[in-house]
């Protein structure tokens, strides 16, 4: 049964950047870009907008970006924290504010020069320490090694591999379908590049157990979004993206992409996306069967195969089973990041893959699913996360 939330909020425009390197131009440019794309596909005027949020992490100010673009007023204004677990969260927040009559349309934006600026692959080395409690946090890891992103997941890598027999190969197919969908997505940094699993295994190691092409690419680049109620949305010019549910998660001992401590039976799972799951099933009144395709986030490979387990795809331990066997494909059982995802297309913190969602909705996917109606989106993992199943009427 839906819910009171579902169905009454929808993603009416989608704008974004090119993905690059260099982009050459300031995050501010590139988030004013891609929030005026967006108001100009939902067939709005920058006037007419009068909500934003975005990421704790984003180092655009809400009313720089409206001073650019001419938004007079904003009514409602939010921040998610932990970073790609905000992915899903701001398209919450949006749909929340909305739905309440706090705003009547809110743009979702996340911009950043990540490849060519601060590039989030150097974790901790060489940034000065405070006296706050998330980098107290970090001193009882950074002086043991555990000093970058690809570290931390490493640790929870290796133990999976003991736990279920999985196999570097395992999370190596995860980004060869990644790449077999971007080799096809013009918008992706690897149009036309496929790879294979031989490519995968001879690529160079990061940090055991993970390759290269185990960690997501480094991007510059913006997305946006606009959310409004579904009643405004049926009048807009494009095919709405329905909020069938939405969801954020922080479970029981939760650290940020180190929880090395919960008991046993969950140091090889993602509580904080199975909590994320149950939500939006029990929102949407949908089961895992009823979705035709996912937007998995994948910052590194092997987080992919425990949230397909956490939304009951496949059982603990089978992911990689469910791998092998074809079912991401492109004709697949649940087709992944037809976008290429965070290592095909670009990474930009996960808000792409809402957009590729949208796409998805609309029909107009470089990778279009056949009869799609129902589309899951996860956020980043390993930390406080969020997620979303997106629709069509």
């Amino acid at each position: 049964m839906h819910s009171e939330f579902s169905d009454k909020a929808a993603i009416v425009g989608i704008g974004q950047t090119e993905f690059s390197k260099k982009s050459g131009r300031s995050e501010l440019r590139l988030a004013v870009e891609a929030v005026k794309a967006a108001i100009a596909d939902a067939g709005l005027d920058p006037a007419d907008i009068d909500g934003m949020t975005t990421f704790s992490h984003d180092t655009n100010p809400e009313i720089d970006v409206a001073r650019a673009l001419g938004i007079p007023e904003l009514k409602f204004m939010s921040r998610i924290h932990y970073g790609g677990g905000a992915a899903c969260a701001v398209v919450q927040q949006a749909a929340m504010a909305v739905l309440t009559g706090v705003a009547k349309y809110v743009v979702v934006y996340r911009a950043f020069n990540e490849r060519s600026g601060r590039r989030f692959g150097v974790g901790q080395r060489n940034q000065p320490t405070g006296g706050d409690a998330e980098q107290i946090a970090m001193s009882w890891l950074l002086p043991f090694g555990l000093v970058t992103p690809a570290s931390w997941v490493a640790m929870f890598a290796r133990r999976y591999m003991h736990e279920f027999g999985a196999t570097s190969e395992d999370f190596g197919r995860v980004s060869v379908v990644d790449r077999k969908h971007a080799a096809n997505n013009p918008n992706a940094w690897f149009y036309g590049k496929p790879i294979t699993l031989e490519d995968h295994q001879n690529s160079p190691w990061i940090v055991d157990p993970l390759h290269l092409l185990d960690c997501c690419q480094e991007s510059d680049g913006g997305v946006a979004l606009v959310v409004t109620t579904a009643e405004r949305a049926r009048d807009m010019p494009n095919v709405p993206a329905y909020i069938r549910a939405a969801a954020q998660g922080a479970a029981d001992d939760q650290h940020m992409m180190t929880s090395y401590y919960r008991p046993d039976d969950k140091m090889v799972e993602l509580p904080e996306m199975a909590l994320v799951a149950r939500q939006l099933y029990a929102t949407s009144g949908l089961a895992p069967e009823d979705i035709n395709a996912a937007i998995i986030y994948d910052h590194f490979t092997p987080f992919v195969l425990p949230q397909l387990e956490a939304f009951g795809f496949c059982g603990r331990g089978e992911a990689k089973d469910f791998i092998r066997d074809g079912n991401l494909e492109l004709h697949g059982s649940l087709p992944l990041n037809t976008h290429g995802g965070q290592l095909g297309e670009a990474y930009i913190h996960g808000v792409n893959g809402v957009l590729e969602a949208v796409r998805q909705i609309r029909g107009t996917s470089s990778n279009q699913v056949d009869e799609l109606s129902n589309v899951l989106v996860t956020a980043g993992t390993g930390v406080p996360t969020s997620g979303l199943i997106l629709g069509r009427q």
